[in-house]
């Protein structure tokens, strides 16, 4: 029945001379009833964006609540200026691009060294991720660190057999790096009494302790370009962060097309895993007929109409012991109330 429909039905009741107490309760509970359904309307309205600025956003991430994987919850933020940044412990910072192929993110550091300081050094932070997540700092990234102090870190060129037997040496910065004596796109920008060395520090606390003592640091990764070896690579600056796709037998159903083409996303409220469809949210897949989606729409993506619901059930229950009430008692004269029939 709509609302609508209710409306009329209270007029007629009003002209028949009926009690407008019980008119006024009976459009009440069909409101609250009424009212989950408007709610949840509006929830599978919102989709999960595919986008941010020109950068896509696939499984396993997501940018709207409730898409992609509950283990990258709140990880990707894409600003009101259309651009995606990573959130991590110490802030957050510029996307450049996220590779699904190779599973990487690229991103820039403001308070890194750049070619436009020369030997200007400014104030500068630790990068650092959080170690709960499925990130981890690829290998692939070098760490350059500029007027370290003799005194506090080991600078000294590292022995060929170093890059064969890395655990041995990662004692030292090494001051005899090919990316110290060919810096990307400026290899002239520091002048001769600047030293750089080269580290890869495996844990935050090591990056914060060389900080301490070194004017600045910048992190250049080697980007492959699918040229044959040994010109595959090529140096550029930016962080590259690995992450894992946690890969489920219900999301590859979920996303078949075949079943429906849903797309993999989460209960906000639990995060067990929901098929997001366009009509229905389901724990199988979207052209799954067997099992009914109704109930598992609310907490996705909106988030907000398990209350409403659980309101509009309270309105149910109270409207037929209410009604059962009404019926065992005599009809009650318009606008005239006794402790007997009274709402409150």
């Amino acid at each position: 029945m709509s609302l609508m429909g209710s409306i009329f039905i209270c007029r007629s009741n009003l002209s028949e001379n009926r009690p407008p107490s019980t008119c006024s309760f009976f459009f009440l509970v069909i409101l609250l009833v009424q009212l989950p359904f408007l709610s949840l309307t509006t929830a599978q309205a919102s989709h999960c964006r595919t986008t941010c600025g020109d950068i896509p956003i696939k499984y396993p991430f997501g940018i709207d609540d409730g898409c992609g994987s509950p283990y990258y919850r709140h990880i990707l933020v894409c600003s009101d200026s259309g651009k995606l940044e990573l959130r991590t412990p110490s802030g957050r910072y510029p996307v450049q691009n996220v590779s699904y192929s190779e599973r990487h993110i690229l991103v820039t550091d403001p308070f890194m060294w750049n070619c436009q300081d020369t030997d200007r050094f400014r104030p500068t932070r630790p990068f650092s991720l959080d170690t709960s997540t499925h990130f981890s700092l690829s290998p692939q990234n070098e760490y350059l660190f500029f007027n370290c102090s003799e005194d506090d870190v080991i600078i000294q060129p590292k022995p060929i057999f170093c890059e064969h037997f890395p655990d041995r040496c990662d004692s030292s910065c090494d001051s005899a790096s090919y990316l110290c004596r060919h810096l990307p796109q400026c290899p002239s920008a520091l002048s001769g009494s600047t030293s750089c060395c080269s580290y890869y520090p495996k844990a935050t606390e090591s990056l914060r302790l060389m900080l301490k003592y070194c004017a600045s640091y910048t992190s250049v990764y080697w980007k492959d370009i699918g040229s044959p070896q040994p010109y595959d690579q090529v140096p550029e600056y930016g962080i590259r962060v690995d992450f894992d796709i946690p890969v489920t037998t219900r999301c590859l159903q979920c996303q078949d097309r075949v079943k429906g083409g849903g797309t993999c996303g989460f209960d906000t409220q639990t995060q067990n895993f929901l098929c997001l469809c366009e009509e229905r949210n389901i724990t199988t897949y979207c052209q799954d007929h067997s099992v009914s989606g109704h109930n598992r729409r609310t907490g996705v993506i909106a988030g907000t109409v398990t209350a409403v619901s659980a309101a509009g059930a309270l309105g149910v229950v109270g409207g037929v012991w209410y009604l059962k009430k009404v019926r065992a008692k005599a009809p009650v004269t318009c606008g005239v109330q006794s402790n007997e029939n009274r709402l409150f």
